[in-house]
């Protein structure tokens, strides 16, 4: 029964948070107008990626052709970077429950990635570019769940659909005009891997100064937790409405493996090696004018049916991609896949957000995006493991098939409850 108590008022809380913050914003709301501390954040995470991006999208050819490093070696490091960052997010998220606060989290993992920049113009060998690039996703895990708890806590619950998919926009400006600003930069400076990357420096400390003067902690104030939120009896506070979208989510990853692979696809159809980079900018730049319209839509309660159209767009992708023999047909499965992430990627973002308690929401997006990615990197195996064995095609299939699968559950829990 004390347990039972605890649970009902812990829920009573996160509720009346919810509604003091709408109350606060109720003008906003009524004008569909996003927090600032939103669009700060959208800005930080567009200045972040075009900074990482600048770097990320050299850094192979870089190690391989200024270091002397092997593709082994390259692979090692991408390896280890991933994997940290995946293990660092769940710990972030719950860190920032136990203290009751986001921003500190949020401005340390970005200030761990703006200080390792610096890392990559004066690298002199492997060791250094894996120490900068682990400690880069050690930042990146850090501020994962403390930022997407924080975008919860600061918009009305009826405008975090558009919340989340402008930042997921904005993100993805970066993530295509980093590569494009690498292009043109190794273009006009005779191919200057370092300038480039000292160039890359500026955006990054950007962002510091965004999340300082641009960002604030809701008035709300939470107590301080005494027990962490990884305990099992914090844990038992989810809701099974939250359990259910991570394994949806994990479920819809197995279908979504990393991107790489369409690069992989656009050099098998023969795309010359120097204009592989332009599938991954078509594909963010689907991504980036999608996410924030597909996100205000779902806050008019058709998040079922976005969802719905974002794996039709993911089977669609996987299909054209299969199939393709030519760049144009990738470069169409490229723009179906980006629209596929516009569709769902915010949305399930606002999903956990909306399933967790507010004094768990760190943990919460802590725990999904440990699930995600998991998902993911079993994903790119089972993916790379396909296309070695029996070829591309056979691996968009299968991203197909897993699509369908999701898809399937999506159609089937909305038939059970509308179910008398």
């Amino acid at each position: 029964m004390e347990g039972s108590n605890r649970r009902g008022s812990c829920e009573t809380r996160a509720h009346t948070e919810d509604a003091a913050i709408l109350s606060r914003q109720g003008t906003q709301v009524t004008r569909r107008k996003l927090p600032s501390g939103v669009v700060a954040l959208g800005f930080v995470s567009l200045f972040m990626d075009l900074s990482s991006e600048m770097i990320h999208s050299l850094l192979p050819l870089f190690l391989v052709s200024v270091l002397g490093a092997s593709t082994l070696s390259v692979g090692i490091v991408e390896g280890v970077a991933e994997a940290t960052a995946s293990i660092s997010k769940i710990f972030s998220g719950a860190i920032s429950d136990w203290i009751g606060r986001r921003k500190p989290l949020v401005l340390l993992g970005y200030g761990l990635a703006a200080l390792t920049k610096p890392l990559f113009p004066l690298a002199t060998g492997i060791g250094s570019v894996l120490f900068a690039r682990f400690v880069d996703r050690i930042g990146k895990g850090i501020r994962g769940a403390p930022r997407d708890a924080l975008i919860a806590d600061i918009t009305p619950p009826a405008l975090r659909g558009a919340a989340y998919g402008l930042r997921q926009s904005m993100d993805s400006v970066g993530a295509f005009a980093g590569p494009a600003a690498a292009l043109a930069l190794m273009a006009l400076s005779g191919d200057d891997f370092r300038l480039v990357f000292w160039i890359a420096v500026v955006p990054a400390f950007v962002c510091i100064a965004l999340i300082v003067i641009g960002v604030r902690e809701p008035d709300v104030a939470r107590p301080v937790q005494r027990r962490s939120p990884i305990h099992r009896d914090e844990l038992a506070r989810l809701s099974g409405r939250f359990w259910l979208a991570v394994a949806f989510a994990a479920v819809l990853t197995l279908a979504r493996f990393s991107e790489a692979f369409l690069l992989l696809r656009a050099q098998d159809v023969g795309l010359a090696v120097t204009w592989v980079p332009l599938i991954l900018i078509v594909m963010n730049v689907a991504y980036a004018l999608s996410a924030y319209p597909l996100g205000r839509l779902s806050d008019n309660g058709s998040r079922g049916r976005l969802l719905g159209l974002g794996i039709g767009f993911l089977i669609a992708a996987d299909l054209v991609l299969a199939q393709a023999t030519g760049t144009w047909a990738v470069g169409a499965g490229a723009v179906l896949w980006g629209l596929h992430m516009g569709a769902t990627h915010g949305l399930l973002t606002a999903i956990i957000a909306d399933a967790a308690p507010a004094d768990l929401r760190g943990t919460a997006f802590g725990v999904f995006n440990l699930a995600t990615g998991l998902a993911l990197l079993a994903a790119s195996v089972i993916a790379g493991g396909l296309w070695n064995v029996f070829g591309p095609a056979t691996t968009f299939y299968a991203g197909a098939a897993f699509s369908a699968v999701a898809l399937t559950g999506l159609v089937m829990r909305r038939d059970r409850r509308k179910a008398p």
